[in-house]
């Protein structure tokens, strides 16, 4: 396979020049997102809104420029972003939509509609099958992700807890998941009910097809047959009160590997087209309801029709950067006793690891991790 193409611009402006949302969209018309077909066709831009107290999320401004780009070549585009698998402020459409609204993201703002992709309760899904995957067999996407003509990825690049970076690779494979998706992709355990939490509305006992859900007449709670418990997720988004929940068990190179067929899942079969931005890199994922001080410097933007080639420049780029004094990552460094990963992910959470899902997105055909960088001036 050919090395791919990487179109890179830093965040300097000129004073009275244009700014950054007009950089970036000079920068993806260089990257080739005009090549792509969207007269009248429907666009998916997937991107978080951030968990509500958190501040390192995108800004709307740069939602905006994509948006705008799209609509100029003729194409209905709409933000989108699935459920979360666990209680939050976006774990359903309406909490999910109030979130992304109290965090700047409006049809006014970013200039184009924003649809949560598994629907109301996260179980509007669709099994899409994934060519060549080992590890899922069929990937659970949010519908009104799959029903677009054309994805576009626009990534906040940072670090994370377990995938050492959140990229664009967890972008789409994670984040494009339903509720059952993310739980297929985290857990190796299967479900579990909180008695205190449960109301015994037995809702969840209509979504379970293995009859392994069992109500007690007697507590009027509901509990699980973990003999017959397949853990599939579906009774995940039949629950209005948190009370079914799945563990965060899978290895982290089981989850870099399934989150990277999910990746797959999502792109195959149609056109789509990659943005990511090294900006406020914080040591944690966006998912969080804090976000602590960057661990690394405000490095720039990136475009590529290729999500791998476009991680692994990200990464790079990461790891050529200087450490930033006062963060998690410098404060590690500093301790006595100190191993150096020679990875400021690593050194960042030694308990994290990204390499697998790169390798393993390289083996399934998800694109190449060889790349030229183009500078947009």
């Amino acid at each position: 396979m050919e090395k791919a193409k990487v179109y890179f611009t830093d965040f300097r402006t000129k004073a009275f020049g244009d700014g950054l949302p007009t950089k970036l969209k000079k920068m993806i018309k260089k990257a080739g997102i005009g090549q792509i077909d969207m007269k009248g066709r429907f666009v998916a831009v997937k991107m978080h809104f951030g968990e509500l107290g958190n501040i390192s999320y995108l800004r709307p401004n740069y939602a905006r420029a994509v948006a705008d780009v799209v609509k100029a070549l003729g194409g209905k585009p709409f933000l989108t972003d699935c459920n979360t698998m666990y209680p939050g402020s976006r774990k359903n459409a309406l909490e999910h939509l109030e979130c992304a609204w109290e965090n700047g993201f409006t049809p006014l703002t970013v200039g184009c509609p924003i649809l949560i992709g598994d629907g109301l309760k996260g179980t509007d899904d669709i099994a899409v099958p994934v060519a060549g995957g080992e590890y899922v067999q069929e990937a659970k996407i949010g519908r009104a992700v799959m029903d677009a003509d054309v994805f576009i990825s626009l990534t906040h690049f940072k670090g994370h807890e377990l995938t050492g970076f959140g990229g664009t690779i967890k972008n789409i494979g994670m984040g494009c998941g339903s509720r059952r998706g993310k739980a297929e992709q985290h857990s190796d355990s299967k479900a579990t009910i909180n008695a205190a939490l449960c109301k015994g509305c037995r809702a969840c006992l209509k979504e379970c097809a293995n009859n392994a859900l069992e109500f007690d007449k007697e507590t009027k709670k509901t509990h699980v047959n973990q003999n017959n418990c397949v853990g599939c997720g579906r009774c995940l988004g039949a629950c209005n009160f948190d009370a079914i929940s799945f563990g965060y068990d899978a290895a982290v190179a089981s989850l870099n590997r399934r989150m990277a067929e999910y990746a797959k899942a999502v792109l195959d079969g149609r056109p789509h087209f990659h943005i990511a931005l090294i900006v406020d890199v914080s040591p944690n994922c966006d998912c969080h309801g804090e976000n602590d001080a960057p661990i690394l410097p405000d490095i720039g933007m990136f475009a590529s029709l290729d999500p791998l080639a476009l991680d692994q420049a990200c990464a790079d780029a990461c790891l050529k950067a200087t450490p930033l004094p006062g963060s998690q990552l410098s404060d590690n460094m500093a301790r006595q006793g100190f191993v150096d990963h020679h990875d400021h992910f690593a050194n960042s959470r030694p308990e994290s690891e990204w390499r697998t899902c790169l390798e393993h997105a390289a083996k399934i055909g998800l694109g190449t991790r060889e790349y030229d960088v183009i500078v947009v001036k």
